[in-house]
């Protein structure tokens, strides 16, 4: 009886950010070497803001990280259905067959004009994709994409503000 009651001992979460109810999930473009550049891991924030996180696949060599493999939970064909509620774009390897299955996700979430989040090295091409200049950005750790609109986000306070409008 004891036994399934919480103790004081009970494991915390490591950082500053609580889970929320799931309320959106998003798509992640696995990438190999992700890299999500001076704003650190970000899914506990992206939890924080209920935002749920599906790995989408970008190539074979995506799938494994830090050798552990990542089963995709998601497709590109679950953005046009409207079951993804945006993607997130990460920084990582920029081989051709990564760099045009990214492509194909960032197309599919412009057409659905769902939001983008990229980050790293990310940000350049998802900003290509929405027609904008990457030179404008080229000093951003990461930008919120919606539509047309190019939105700079400079730390990870701006990225929580913006994930929390997400959904």
């Amino acid at each position: 009886m004891f036994a399934q009651r919480a103790g004081s001992n009970s494991a915390r979460p490591r950082n500053d950010f609580r889970r929320a109810p799931i309320r959106a999930r998003m798509g992640l473009a696995m990438r190999r070497l992700m890299d999500f550049g001076p704003l650190g891991d970000i899914e506990p924030l992206m939890q924080s803001q209920g935002l749920s996180l599906a790995p989408m696949s970008t190539g074979d060599a995506s799938l494994s990280v830090g050798g552990v493999t990542v089963l995709a939970t998601a497709r590109g064909a679950d953005i046009a259905s409207g079951a993804l509620k945006g993607l997130i774009v990460p920084g990582g390897m920029t081989d051709d067959d990564s760099m045009a299955a990214v492509k194909t996700l960032l197309d599919a979430a412009q057409a659905k004009g769902v939001p983008i989040l990229a980050f790293g090295d990310g940000v350049e091409q998802a900003v290509l994709a929405a027609g904008g200049d990457p030179a404008a950005f080229a000093d951003a750790p990461a930008v919120l994409i919606h539509g047309t609109e190019v939105t700079s986000l400079a730390d990870r306070d701006a990225v929580a503000a913006a994930a929390g409008k997400i959904g």
